[in-house]
């Protein structure tokens, strides 16, 4: 093992010994000898049985039966979640051809932030992540249950089953994907027409026919961004099925591991005799090994959020200094949109989750040593699927590369480190995503323009204003102020001034989306505007450096003059209209970026 790997899961786990510990005894006290159902009492056994048909409820009464909870994020909204309307059906059959049952123990609710990017609704998406964490755990709160499938993939989908589920970590768990759709449009072309579109050179028209063939089946989008870096990080920490993440919906092989994952669950209950839950399984080597597989693919900035919050779930205090120390020392071995011009089809077919795999434990920047719902030990997924007369086998996955602009080896990575950066100085403390952005374009000091919303800018530009080197300064972004949006919709704007020459930079303590890249953005910045952090006291024309390379932020202002400068009022009205007044009491709850934007920090304290 590297010794930075070693170094990192080590403190990691002394940091978190007493909570870890206090998890552990939860969970396995929650463990039942025998199907949670039989310790029910008649009428609630009845009510829980009563809309079976009769071979399921004959199964479930004689108690020789795995019982499987099925939690599903599937609507038509999200293309990635499409396809899980015929999940359930598969999923019921085939654990009836093994004499066991499955029943949907509930729905949670899935937004899509690519309908909602600029939108009042995009103030929800961090809040939709805890209400998922919620509504997973009244899913499986009926005490019917010997295991659990959780049907989901993008942004706060994910991590929010994973939350909820976490809280119920004596189920053995099987995170089941649904694919990408085909390859569209290239991914350059798609961004070339968004930035002529920003500059007025093409018309609506044009860009949603862009929109259109990019976007145009279901499946899961096609880019890397956050909804493929959560099937990235489930399969490396062994709750997919090994190969599963990437293999494109309603095709055989994605049907057939389906029926296995379903299958497979039952072999890990205790009446199986392998007993393996949820939070045996993700653990601090599971969490490093998931931080590993993020850098070296340049993964979404958003499980910055997201992996601190999964931790503190299962017991476990894990920062964004850990994060970082990892990234100094993982390679970076896939170019995968925003971070090249290939798509997660593209990165599947170069060699995909199995070479990945396979390099990073090699170079032993993996911890081979951990649990899966495969099996003991993370070199099972070092293999890939197949069907052969219709049955699922696996097979060793490819030792080299098929396509080295896209995915590398470790002796010839694209870069020596990770693709995240932690940024500190007197402006806070935040995030740079450095891969997608070129080694020419990481540092940046320029006087400020401040905004309070995406909006301005866009207007700014419009108007000729921003012609110029500068560093945007977007504040009153953050989780407690106005639920921390995506600012997506900044993108084409800053990456058209890059293009024309000049030095720009964004600074905020709002989220870019897991698709951004190519500008220098130090994002997530803490404390937060909202709650007197330095971005509040930054003034139009204040020199700052957003330095990539040394992972600075600095404001070349004063520490006393800053302290003499009044505080501006956050702006209004975010609190109204679209639902956002009923997320209130969430907003006053959330803790800092860094310690995952979440509104059950202050709970999960009682473990400590």
């Amino acid at each position: 093992m590297h010794p930075r790997i070693l170094e990192v899961t080590e403190r990691l786990v002394e940091r978190s010994r007493a909570t870890r510990e206090r998890y552990l005894e939860l969970i396995r006290g929650a463990a039942s000898d025998g199907p949670m159902r039989a310790s029910l009492q008649c009428a609630n056994f009845a009510h829980g049985v009563a809309g079976c048909g009769a071979q399921d409820k004959q199964s479930l009464r004689m108690m020789n039966a795995a019982n499987v909870a099925i939690v599903s994020a599937y609507n038509d909204m999200l293309s990635a979640h499409q396809p899980y309307q015929h999940f359930p059906e598969q999923i019921k059959q085939a654990l009836r051809e093994i004499g066991s049952v499955g029943q949907f123990a509930g729905g949670v609710p899935a937004m899509c932030d690519g309908v909602t990017q600029g939108e009042p609704g995009m103030e929800l998406a961090i809040a939709s992540r805890e209400v998922i964490a919620l509504s997973t755990a009244i899913a499986l709160s009926h005490n019917m249950f010997d295991a659990a499938l959780m049907l989901g993939i993008c942004d706060k989908i994910v991590p929010g089953l994973m939350m909820g589920a976490l809280r119920f970590g004596h189920l053995p768990t099987i995170f089941v994907p649904g694919g990408p759709m085909p390859s569209g449009i290239s991914n350059k072309e798609k961004a070339d027409v968004r930035q002529r579109y920003a500059e007025g050179k093409a018309s609506r028209e044009e860009l949603l026919e862009s929109e259109m063939k990019s976007y145009h089946s279901p499946g899961t989008c096609t880019f890397y961004g956050t909804a493929n870096t959560n099937q990235l990080v489930m399969e490396v920490m062994g709750l997919h099925l090994p190969g599963a993440s990437f293999v494109n919906p309603y095709t055989p092989l994605r049907d057939a591991l389906t029926a296995e994952a379903a299958q497979q669950v039952t072999r890990m209950t205790k009446a199986s005799g392998s007993f393996m839950p949820l939070g045996e399984i993700v653990d601090e080597k599971a969490l490093v090994n998931a931080i590993v597989a993020l850098h070296s693919t340049g993964g979404s900035t958003n499980h910055t959020l997201h992996i601190p919050a999964i931790a503190q779930a299962a017991g476990i205090q894990l920062t964004w200094q850990d994060m970082a120390d990892l990234s100094e020392v993982v390679p970076t071995l896939s170019h995968v949109y925003p971070n090249g011009k290939a798509d997660i089809n593209h990165f599947q077919a170069a060699g995909g989750m199995a070479f990945l795999i396979r390099e990073l434990l090699d170079a032993g920047l993996l911890h081979e040593d951990v649990n899966t719902v495969a099996g003991h030990g993370l070199r099972r997924y070092t293999q890939e699927p197949f069907l052969e007369e219709g049955k699922l086998v696996w097979r060793e996955g490819p030792r080299q590369s098929l396509d080295e602009s896209i995915l590398r080896p470790v002796a010839r990575p694209f870069s020596a480190e990770g693709g995240l950066r932690v940024m500190n100085g007197n402006l806070g403390r935040g995030v740079m995503k450095v891969s997608a952005v070129a080694p020419e374009h990481q540092v940046v000091e320029a006087p400020a323009r401040v905004f309070h919303d995406q909006q301005s800018l866009a207007d700014a530009f419009k108007a000729g204003e921003l012609e110029r080197d500068f560093v945007a300064v977007v504040r009153f972004q953050g989780p407690r102020c106005n639920g921390m949006p995506e600012l997506h919709k900044l993108t084409p704007f800053l990456g058209v001034l890059q293009d024309r020459g000049y030095k720009v930079a964004l600074v905020t303590d709002g989220r870019m989306s897991g698709a951004s890249g190519k500008i220098p953005a130090a994002i997530h910045v803490c404390p937060e505007a909202y709650d007197g952090g330095p971005l509040a006291r930054v003034r139009d024309g204040d020199i700052v450096r957003v330095d990539g390379v040394e992972g600075t932020l600095q404001i070349m202002v004063s520490a006393e003059e800053l302290a003499t400068r009044d505080l501006p009022t956050a702006p209004q009205g975010n609190d109204l209209g679209m639902g956002r007044e009923l997320f209130g009491f969430m907003r006053v709850a959330f803790s800092s970026a860094e310690q995952g934007a979440s509104a059950f920090t202050s709970a999960l304290e009682q473990l400590k």
